[in-house]
């Protein structure tokens, strides 16, 4: 039987550990002691941080494994390319993976291959950044540079915010500088793909959904099809190739985050893995195959091609979040089966008693509606009846979402 080591065990990684399992791997996932829905549904549990490289190359080594892959997250992509070197394994390499990884790395990679992107300053103290924003000139956003769902990133439009901001981005980071970027005009939108022995297999753009919250903007959901003219599309094309090329990702799937002003296309930034808010669901939905199955194949070196349908399935994903701090109190299980009976798939993260955050980033969901329609307002429909079953201490969240 061969193995797979999976490293997360989050909500993000749950369905790539069921796809493995299915497809008859022996999976191992690491992550730090949790709560964490992935843990159950593993064949080996190893309670390693996925950052911890050394540690997890030994547990890779000593098990054998014959693939190493994540969906969802940045933080452990360096950790991915470290085991795939040491150990000739397919899928991205550690150079690639270093790129991806830190933004800051990321836009000079881009810088260096063309690719069409947003100015960018290194700041390695608050002074450094006051003077990156002054040279730039406001509005600017400072990131965090190895996050992802939108934690530490913030728009700072002025020089009294800045140093807040500043704080944000050190406080996420295990680096010991920031990243200070002009703010780009336009739509921001996604792109996902898949890239496999230097070729780009698929470059699928959708529609994304924000919440706008403190300054920073939280993935809310994305949407197939995306829709632009065909000089925007094959703009599109072609700088998200030159973006996986500058970056020399290869034999996995990436995510970037792209804004599109007018017929200009910019590149936001692009990581070495599949992106989280169901995308991997919505385009297994939309282009006819099972894009966890495809990831875990290229990992593995195993990958022929897509099977890409001509079909084409419209489709959406919203997160669920939560508008306040508080406690689940009830959840009106009947009431979300009527809704799923309806051709919803609806996953709630908490049950009852179980405490809930207010959003503030990506990772603050407490769960997400996937549904086979591109039409917002269906969807927003939707997802008021399910706010309308879950009580947080006592009050449905449909009328704390109205507070």
């Amino acid at each position: 039987m061969k193995k797979i080591m999976i490293l997360g065990a989050s909500v993000y990684q749950v369905p790539l550990i069921r796809t493995a399992k299915r497809m008859g791997l022996y999976t191992i996932v690491s992550s730090i002691p949790g709560n964490y829905p992935g843990f159950s549904d593993a064949d080996k549990v190893c309670y390693i941080n996925t950052i911890d490289k050394e540690a997890i190359l030994n547990v890779c080594r000593d098990e054998g494994v014959d693939g190493i892959c994540t969906s969802g997250t940045d933080v452990a992509v360096a950790t991915i390319g470290h085991v795939n070197e040491a150990m000739g394994l397919a899928g991205i390499s550690e150079e690639a993976a270093v790129k991806a990884c830190d933004k800051y790395e990321m836009k000079k990679a881009f810088a260096a291959g063309g690719v069409s992107a947003s100015k960018f300053i290194k700041a390695e103290s608050l002074d450094e950044a006051y003077a990156a924003a002054a040279e730039i000139g406001y509005p600017v956003v400072v990131k965090c540079v190895d996050s992802s769902g939108s934690r530490g990133i913030n728009v700072v439009d002025s020089e009294e915010e800045l140093k807040e901001a500043y704080e944000a981005a050190v406080g996420y980071s295990h680096k010991s500088y920031v990243l200070v970027e002009e703010k780009l005009n336009g739509k921001e939108i996604g792109v996902d793909g898949m890239v496999k022995d230097g070729e780009v297999m698929l470059i699928a753009p959708h529609t994304k959904y924000t919440y706008k919250f403190k300054g920073a903007t939280i993935p809310a959901g994305h949407s197939f099809p995306y829709r632009n003219t065909e000089k925007v599309l094959a703009e599109i094309d072609k700088q998200v190739t030159l973006a996986v090329k500058a970056l020399g990702l290869n034999n996995c799937a990436f995510n970037s985050d792209v804004f599109v002003d007018g017929e200009n296309v910019y590149i936001i930034e692009m990581g070495g893995r599949a992106g989280a808010t169901g995308i991997p669901e919505l385009i297994s939905i939309y282009y006819g195959f099972d894009f966890y199955e495809k990831m875990i194949e290229n990992a593995l070196g195993k990958m022929d091609d897509l099977g890409i349908s001509d079909q084409r399935t419209s489709c959406m994903s919203k997160l669920l979040m939560s508008p306040v701090d508080g406690t689940i109190t009830s959840i009106d299980e009947e009431a979300i089966d009527r809704i799923r009976a309806r051709g919803y798939d609806i996953v709630l993260d908490y049950k009852v008693g179980q405490t809930v955050e207010q959003m503030h980033n990506g990772t603050t969901r407490i769960g997400h509606l996937i549904a086979s329609t591109d039409d917002e307002r269906i969807v927003n429909g939707v997802m008021d009846e399910i706010y309308a079953a879950i009580c947080a201490d006592g009050t449905p969240m449909r009328e704390l979402w109205k507070k």
